[in-house]
């Protein structure tokens, strides 16, 4: 007989795209995203930081200025379809935290994914966010947002 209490495949997959968030060093958000196929393979994650060879020690972290983060951070969603390095995305699903702006949106669409399944759309009234649903429902990618069945899942290292 099989054990209970085991995670869904949709809790794995946003529990893989929250722990992918834990590597961006952004002192502000926090963004994961992980990349599926039909058979519920990992295809590709990501999170949000500078591109490669860019050090974050170097390039500003900053929200209001002059020269601030927003000119230089890829976000998690076009981290993870640049990191599948050519994989065939088509019809696969994107697992993120954060609904996806309008830029990781037209990334999305090009790439073939086929559902977004995110946790939160902290910035559904913006601009970038309205014309994100826009353009991913006149492409028919599948928007869901996630619904937990716990509060939390615990990684324990002591084990």
């Amino acid at each position: 007989m099989k054990r209970d209490g085991y995670i869904s495949w949709d809790e794995y997959f946003m529990g893989v795209a929250l722990l992918a968030a834990k590597r961006s060093k952004d002192p502000n958000t926090q963004v994961g995203a992980c990349i599926v196929d039909s058979n519920n393979i990992i295809l590709s994650t990501g999170y949000n930081g500078f591109p490669y060879g860019c050090s974050d020690d170097v390039y500003p972290w900053e929200r209001e200025g002059s020269d601030t983060k927003y000119n230089y951070v890829v976000h998690a969603e076009l981290n993870a379809v640049l990191n599948a390095r050519g994989k065939d995305l088509k019809g696969s699903r994107l697992y993120v935290d954060l609904f996806p702006c309008n830029e990781c949106a037209k990334a999305i669409i090009q790439s073939g994914i086929a559902e977004v399944v995110y946790l939160y759309d902290k910035y559904a009234d913006s601009q970038a966010t309205v014309a994100s649903k826009k353009m991913l429902s006149s492409a028919g990618v599948k928007l869901r947002q996630f619904t937990p069945s716990m509060d939390s899942i615990v990684l324990d290292f002591r084990k």
